[in-house]
């Protein structure tokens, strides 16, 4: 028998890091290979692991709720497979916590780095000391330096610091933050003197403020839209569009695609197809910033933004969207949307964006001011669309008509795109829906 590591598998390129949700396996269990062991949240995508090696799940290294980066360790297996350097139970010291607490050169004498096989060795950090992926994970969350690591008796082996001695360091912290945040409450509830008793007020008092945490998901959205402001100087353009023609035609066509195709037809692939024909018109849309280089993306993967219960928000990406048909972008685009709103959504769904689309007349609003989805570089929120009254050019000469319009806003990165480049594509958008052809057969 072995004992082999089993580490948190990478699941996409921008894929850093992921929260366990629920082990779907108890310590002691059997497990064949390729079942899976437990789910995670990754890039705001819930995804079930399958198992490295078949054998007895022997430890839990990583609980519900913690965040563990790629490539380290969750879990322990012991298994009848043939194993190169195994770790022997044996070879365990007496100070056995978890294999993610012993020094590698400790128990085998090789040097640190992955080893084959899945057996995750654990590499010595820039420090006087070695510290475990389990402690560096709990210091991260809780905001400790290395340097304030460095000052924490440990009472491992060699000094080494263990998951107690960093526990009860954290709570002997808290205890000492806790005091001062109550000395400075009750600075604050003394009695004001009499004379301002008379601008107290009864309505502010009656009620206390609700708290509320953020969830995972809302948590990731709001640092990204931080991080994309941070980043990229925003400027927005707008275009209001005559939209009569893909009105009328949806109008006249729908029932009969439903029935031929067993698909809804929505604005939305319409929509994608004129912004594609755009980025066709206009490449340098389609581009991200690295540094002081521009990287111009030779494949058109198109971002759509869906609502999700809650009021979270959640961006499946159409891959390769030139290829598609107006029938294929059809069908693409329902099948994202019921996967988005099901939590069905594979990792590789989230990725690879280089431009998108959000849709806020779903919620009844004329335009908005998208954020971008950082690397890419623009956005277009696409509004309501009402009927207003327009002028009309005849060749009998102008008159009044009732037409179906929406704003376009286009949200750039002013660092790559300039007015001319930002306005012109939006332009061009709206030009392609405008000259949208009423008589186009399914």
């Amino acid at each position: 028998m072995a004992l082999v590591e089993m580490v948190m598998p990478k699941m996409g390129e921008s894929i850093m890091e992921a929260t366990i949700l629920e082990w779907l396996k108890g310590e002691g269990d059997q497990i064949d290979q390729d079942e899976s062991i437990l789910e995670v949240a990754t890039d705001k995508v819930d995804t079930e692991v399958p198992c490295t090696h078949g054998g007895i799940l022997k430890e839990i290294l990583a609980k519900n709720g913690e965040i563990v980066p790629v490539g380290s360790p969750i879990a322990i297996i012991e298994t009848d497979e043939e194993i190169k350097h195994p770790l022997g139970l044996d070879d365990l010291p007496d100070d056995y916590e978890h294999p993610e607490e012993i020094d590698v050169h400790d128990v085998t004498g090789l040097p640190s780095g992955t080893r084959g096989n899945g057996i995750n060795e654990l590499s010595k950090p820039e420090s006087y000391r070695f510290y475990s992926p389990l402690v560096k994970s709990i210091a991260r969350q809780e905001g400790i330096s290395l340097n304030e690591l460095d000052e924490i008796t440990g009472s491992g082996k060699k000094d080494r610091l263990t998951k107690k001695d960093i526990l009860a360091y954290i709570a002997n912290k808290k205890s000492r933050e806790a005091a001062k945040i109550q000395e400075v409450i009750s600075i604050a509830e003394r009695p004001l003197p009499a004379e301002y008793d008379e601008f107290e007020d009864a309505n502010f008092k009656a009620g206390e403020d609700e708290i509320i945490e953020m969830d995972r998901m809302r948590a990731m959205i709001a640092e990204r839209m931080v991080e994309s402001k941070k980043i990229s100087p925003h400027v927005t353009s707008y275009v209001e569009v005559d939209v009569t023609n893909v009105v009328m035609w949806r109008e006249k066509i729908k029932s009969e695609y439903e029935a031929k195709y067993g698909q809804k037809l929505t604005y939305t692939p319409l929509f994608l197809e004129a912004v594609i024909k755009s980025i066709k018109d206009y490449p340098m849309i389609n581009v991200s910033v690295d540094g002081n280089r521009i990287i111009r993306h030779n494949k058109i993967n198109i971002g759509v933004a869906v609502a999700l219960p809650g009021f979270n928000l959640i961006v499946p990406v159409i891959k390769n969207a030139n290829q598609y048909s107006i029938n294929g972008l059809v069908v693409k685009v329902n099948d994202l949307v019921v996967r988005a709103r099901n939590n069905q959504l594979k990792p590789d769904d989230l990725t690879d964006g280089t431009y998108t689309v959000t849709n806020v007349g779903s919620f009844g609003n004329v335009m908005g001011t998208p954020i971008i989805m950082q690397p890419q570089v623009a956005i277009l929120a696409i509004g309501a669309i009402t009927k207003k009254p327009a002028v009309i050019e005849t060749p009998t000469g102008d008159t009044i008509g009732i037409r179906h319009k929406m704003f376009l806003s286009h949200s750039y990165d002013h660092r790559v795109i300039d007015g001319a480049l930002g306005g012109s594509f939006i332009r061009k958008v709206a030009d392609y829906l405008e000259d949208f052809n009423i008589q186009r057969e399914i």
